[in-house]
């Protein structure tokens, strides 16, 4: 057990040191998904999913579950990096799927996975959320780690909640970067890293998948994501 307490102690400090670094600053090697133009490349639900003045657009009235927009390709291990903004700074709950897959053929465009969460109040924006995948897996300000129990645990608190908050901009454009590489997970808003994720769970965590925006269930809403480009990690 002390062994492991050590080896668990020497990997927080690593990949802290790693989250916190400049390595992904640079666009090289990154590759556009989204033409600005259309929704080629992607799949959904037409009566939801348009595009506007350069963005893909979400919008809903009345949905009886969760739909998602997802790309043709699916993905591993990358540096993923979009825009997003939800206008009206009350209503409005979305993030973006990966590592994910088709829940229900009888419910289509239901989507799990992985999911990089943002919301109109910036409640949950930036965490590590897996739909489908055992909830809440890392807090904005922690480095969570997954063990076979299947239960997050958070190993270090390397900010506050609210402090991390005051850096996303509610009702207002919003960069988002997400970091998968092997089983390691970070999520950044506007350069600050938000969270960090370590899933150890062998049974229930997941090497590729889909990605995708969401639109989720409750009042009506409005999403609008741009600039979504990716670079696959080898």
């Amino acid at each position: 057990m002390k062994r492991h307490l050590i080896l668990l102690t020497a990997m927080t400090a690593l990949l802290t040191a790693f989250a916190f670094s400049s390595l992904s600053a640079q666009e090289e090697g990154f590759v556009s998904l989204f033409n600005g133009k259309d929704l080629t490349g992607w799949k959904g639900d037409q009566s939801i999913w348009s595009v506007e003045n350069g963005a893909i657009v979400g919008k809903t009235t009345k949905i009886p579950y969760n739909h998602s927009l997802a790309y043709k390709d699916e993905f591993g291990d990358f540096i993923l990096r979009f825009d997003y903004r939800l206008a009206d700074p009350t209503a409005g709950n979305s993030g973006f799927y990966y590592r994910g897959w088709y829940l229900n053929d009888s419910k289509p465009y239901q989507m799990g996975g992985y999911q990089a969460d943002f919301d109109s109040k910036a409640t949950y924006s930036g965490i590590v959320y897996g739909e489908s995948l055992r909830g809440i897996l890392a807090l904005r300000g922690t480095i969570s780690y997954i063990g076979d129990n299947h239960k997050p645990v958070a190993m270090e608190q390397f900010a506050q909640n609210e402090d991390l908050k005051k850096f996303v901009k509610l009702g207002d454009w919003n960069s988002y970067e997400v970091i998968v590489r092997g089983y390691l997970f970070i999520h950044k808003i506007n350069g600050k890293v938000m969270s960090v994720l370590i899933d150890a769970d062998q049974k229930t965590r997941r090497a590729s998948g889909m990605i995708g925006i969401q639109v989720h269930v409750g009042p009506p809403m409005k999403v609008e994501v741009k600039n979504i480009r990716i670079k696959e990690l080898k």
